[in-house]
């Protein structure tokens, strides 16, 4: 069972795996003549001979080379994993960055995650273990043969008869195993995202007083990862017995014929003791590859579905580089659709450099998928995006992201230090330049109170406020220096002193680049240029606010409606 374009795929392996069996080789031999050293002694101590001092020297020196060589094996293995782990998850995140964020409309997160860590680690085994193994098992029972075809050649000719059995029991299991891990991992892979989406809706269901209907679903799907994973351990059990029939049956026939001419006087007592010490040993390493084989066909089955991510079809497109965003971005005739729902129609649209810009609208009405478009984050297939005359989806998603910074209303913040967290911003900034961007975002005093800028953060940023969490991401924002900036719902559900904070930042960016404000609440957008106000995927009205609460049509209801609400609105 080789898979050549895994081979290929993992080229500096291959080496490791050499080494590995060039280093089980001679300890093959070792183990030889430490079986033909004791065989020797039993023997002369049986018929009163004496033991020659440096035989016992040579004992306890192939006992430690024997020991040496196990153990550089065993450091071969490693290395080979290790190359393996890099390589695999490398080309896996690699393929991600190509894909873009929109990733998840081809493939599950959970299916990734898996993939990732427990789809290689399985693939680990295989080159770690099973493909030296196979080499190993190969070449162990010829050397094992000739040596013991000195001493008898019919015993010689019978266990080597004996070793096609076990191959051929694993090519009867293979293709039964094949199918059952792919199923074992379609369930793992289903299982998986289940949990996932209910962990992240764990409020929701809560909310809702549905977690126990989900948790019904969710034990259901478990007991059909726990059926096929019964069907699995079944399957290698009966496989693995088969495998020990073979092998310890094989021994016993071997030893049973060695006994027969040692009984006619064929045979000696040196040469019925060393059959016997190394007809024990003759099938462990064909019957350790039955072992490994099993870990490696799952292995199999995880590199199929990492190869279909691998092959994913993408746009050979690398995209136009080294272009100038100092300009407005216009939009004209945009429409875009998730599956077969239309969210955007014919959405025209002006976002001016060193400008603020405004999207409003009810929730629901197409403003994040125009920043999603924006950003890249979606793809668009009618109507354009353009920049200075280039069309947005043809430039380059790494060029394009030097000049587009996103805050949304869950703005990500890593566990870390807050000097972790501004340094994905800019890799070089220093440290007052850092001070400078949190003291304007209010956090400065805040910090020094701390441990500055080396203050520890939780993962999500789970112990700071949901204010100080979007001002720190606004930090990191203003450290990356972009030509536009988008605002997506960014001062939802937080406290009115840091609304008040991002929004006095939002203002002063207008002087040096463009933006475009999404906003829920009307009173954030009245300093804008252009208010666009959205209506089923649609642009509705567009104009000043001054002109907008003139027209007296969607916006200004909205606007007298959230001023009703509110008490007041300055």
């Amino acid at each position: 069972m080789i898979n050549k374009r895994l081979l290929g795929l993992i080229s500096d392996s291959k080496k490791y795996i050499g080494l590995n069996v060039l280093f089980n080789f001679m300890a093959l031999i070792s183990n030889i003549a430490i079986m033909v050293i004791l065989a020797y002694i039993i023997s002369e101590v049986f018929n009163n001979n004496g033991i020659s001092f440096y035989l016992w020297i040579a004992l306890v020196a192939f006992i430690a080379l024997k020991y040496l060589f196990n153990v550089i094996s065993s450091k071969m293995s490693y290395l080979s994993s290790r190359e393996v782990k890099m390589t695999l998850r490398e080309l896996i995140f690699k393929k991600l960055l190509k894909i873009g964020p929109s990733y998840n409309e081809k493939i599950m997160t959970s299916e990734i995650v898996q993939l990732a860590s427990e789809g290689v680690d399985q693939l680990e085994v295989y080159f770690a273990s099973y493909v030296p193994q196979l080499f190993y098992a190969l070449l162990a029972p010829i050397i094992l043969s000739l040596v013991l075809s000195f001493i008898s050649l019919p015993v010689a000719l019978v266990l080597f008869a004996c070793i096609p059995l076990i191959p051929i029991s694993i090519a009867l299991v293979q293709t039964w195993a094949k199918r059952l891990l792919g199923k074992y991992w379609q369930r793992y892979s289903s299982l998986g995202d289940s949990f996932l989406e209910n962990l992240e809706g764990l409020v929701t269901l809560k909310i809702y007083n549905a977690d126990e209907y989900r948790q019904k679903l969710m034990n259901e799907e478990a007991e059909e990862f726990r059926r096929v994973t019964m069907k699995v351990l079944i399957m290698q059990l009966n496989s693995i017995t088969i495998m020990d029939i073979v092998a310890y049956g094989g021994a016993a026939l071997g030893i049973i014929i060695g006994l027969n001419g040692f009984i006619n006087g064929s045979i000696d007592l040196f040469g019925i003791l060393l059959i016997i010490f190394l007809g024990a040993d003759y099938f462990i390493p064909m019957r350790q590859l039955g072992s490994f084989f099993h870990v490696a066909t799952n292995g199999m089955a995880a590199s199929e579905k990492i190869f279909k991510l691998l092959d994913l079809e993408i746009e050979d497109n690398e995209g136009l580089k080294d272009v100038a965003f100092d300009n407005d971005v216009i939009i004209k005739d945009l429409s875009f659709a998730y599956e077969d729902k239309k969210v955007l129609t014919d959405i025209d649209l002006v976002i001016k450099n060193k400008a603020i810009t405004a999207l409003v609208g009810e929730s629901g009405s197409g403003k994040s998928t125009i920043a999603s478009l924006l950003s890249l984050f979606n793809v668009y297939e009618e109507g354009s995006i353009r920049i200075g005359g280039i069309e947005l989806k043809d430039i380059d998603f790494n060029e394009a992201m030097k000049h587009i910074a996103v805050l949304n209303h869950n703005s990500y913040i890593f566990k870390g230090s807050i000097r972790d967290n501004l340094l994905m911003a800019c890799k070089d900034v220093d440290d007052e330049k850092m001070w400078e961007v949190l003291n304007k975002v209010k956090l400065g005093d805040f910090l020094k109170t701390m441990n500055g800028l080396d203050t520890l953060v939780e993962e999500g940023g789970s112990n700071l406020s949901g204010g100080q969490r979007q001002r720190l991401a606004l930090a990191r924002m203003l450290l990356k220096k972009s030509d536009l900036y988008i605002f997506d719902e960014a001062t939802s559900n937080i406290d009115v002193e840091s609304e008040a904070i991002i929004m006095e930042q939002i203002k002063k960016l207008k002087d040096e680049a463009g933006v475009l404000l999404i906003a829920h609440r009307l009173a954030s957008v009245i300093d804008a240029s252009d208010i666009y106000v959205m209506d089923n995927g649609r642009i509705c009205e567009s104009g000043s606010f001054d002109e907008l609460m003139t027209l007296k049509g969607n916006f200004y209801k909205m606007y007298e409606t959230q001023k009703e609400l509110e008490g007041s609105i300055v």
